[in-house]
């Protein structure tokens, strides 16, 4: 299927602004981020699709390769260096990257979408929120079908416990910053033809804090926080997927000079397995058969999920033949059922013969019933009779 204009797909006409680009972006991620829009396909198609976009208009290389070749600029072999567009956590992290930091972002668009609190900053010329930490979690097919609850161990940065995340040296407190006067952010004025501009940026004695350390802190150098490892828990519902994650709120980074923490973002990933392959919610196995049993038919032991099942194969039954065990698979995400497991037979050669099995292999071959049908004739073979040649 074709590709979108990456300008149509943002709402934008060619030539604006990149700040306009920015906008148009955030608007749509707010729109359809899949924490706003649980197990929503659509809404996560729409979200990559506008992360997308979103990556290749901003880079003003990437843009002007863009508007002079289309999307054939970023095709295999093309003249932009290629780009393979984005699944779920490619579009999170480019979303985090922009918008997770303090100061009016990833915070505030989530207070936009849950209507909480949660800023990147926990009040104008407060202590600035952590960062959130991304964290790989490897399961099992067999974890992914049955849903678990994993505890994680993982490395963070915490409140440090000897001055409790102040950052001062204990008897000591930070200090009203002396050039922001507490409030976190500086304005400067300027004037032009068109008139007044006022413009307002993070105060860059405090970084934004509204204060500063004079007495630091010796355990964690003035910075509040110092790394540590917790453990976490993580409930993992059945049916996940791989690029699915989970966000454990809280379980971030400590934001420094007391700062709320951030999030954990539990990225899911599935190990191989050595009986299974998954496509969606349905399971694939082969299982092999020799030629007795496929000629003849048997009953055989085939694995699931959930112990063995007895699959009936009938006489005659060719090498690639598929059966479907019906609710075998995976269940479904946050609805009802499961996928199927699909059985494929292989009919096993055996690569080595006795003496008496070869003596039965040899008398079989002169068997009529025993062999294959000969082959069609061949399109090569029918014009030439056609042609007489």
């Amino acid at each position: 299927m074709d590709k979108r204009d990456y300008y149509d797909i943002l709402g934008l006409q060619r030539g604006v602004a990149e700040g306009e680009i920015k906008r148009a972006y955030r608007k749509l991620a707010v729109q359809f981020h899949p924490d706003k829009n649980p197990g929503d396909q659509t809404a996560e198609e729409k979200f990559k699709e506008a992360t997308e976009a979103y990556e290749i208009l901003k880079d003003p290389q990437k843009r002007a390769a863009y508007d002079q070749y289309g999307h054939a600029a970023f095709s295999q072999g093309g003249g932009g260096g290629g780009f393979g567009g984005f699944d779920i956590s490619d579009a999170l992290r480019a979303f985090m990257r922009d918008f997770g930091g303090g100061g009016g972002g990833f915070g505030d668009i989530f207070d936009e979408m849950l209507g909480g609190g949660g800023g990147g900053r926990s009040r104008r010329g407060g202590p600035r929120k952590g960062h959130d930490l991304r964290i790989t979690l490897p399961l099992t097919i067999e974890d992914i079908a049955a849903g678990v609850s994993k505890k994680l161990k993982i490395q963070r940065l915490v409140r440090c416990e000897r001055c409790d995340g102040s950052g001062a040296e204990p008897g000591y407190t930070p200090e009203k910053c002396p050039t922001c006067h507490g409030a976190g952010e500086v304005r400067r004025v300027s004037r032009s033809f068109f008139g007044q501009f006022v413009s307002v940026s993070a105060c860059p004695t405090c970084n934004g804090d509204g204060q500063i350390v004079i007495h630091k802190c010796s355990e964690c150098r003035g910075e509040g926080v110092v790394s540590g490892v917790t453990t976490i828990s993580v409930k993992i519902p059945a049916g996940v997927s791989a690029g699915n994650y989970i966000p454990v709120s809280g379980a971030g980074h400590i934001g420094s000079h007391g700062g709320p923490a951030g999030d954990a973002i539990v990225m899911i990933e599935e190990k191989p397995h050595d009986i299974f392959t998954r496509q969606g919610d349905d399971l694939i196995c082969e299982i092999p058969i020799s030629f007795s049993q496929a000629a003849l038919g048997d009953q055989i032991a085939v694995p699931t999920l959930n112990g063995d099942h007895q699959l009936k194969i009938p006489p005659g039954a060719q090498s690639g033949k598929v059966f479907r065990l019906k609710n075998k698979g995976i269940p479904h995400l946050r609805g009802l059922g499961k996928g199927d497991q699909l059985v494929r037979l292989v009919v096993w050669t055996p690569t080595k013969l006795s003496a008496e099995e070869k003596v039965l292999f040899k008398k079989l071959s002169t068997m009529s019933g025993t062999q294959p049908p000969k082959a069609d004739k061949s399109f090569f073979d029918k014009l030439r009779e056609t042609l007489g040649v």
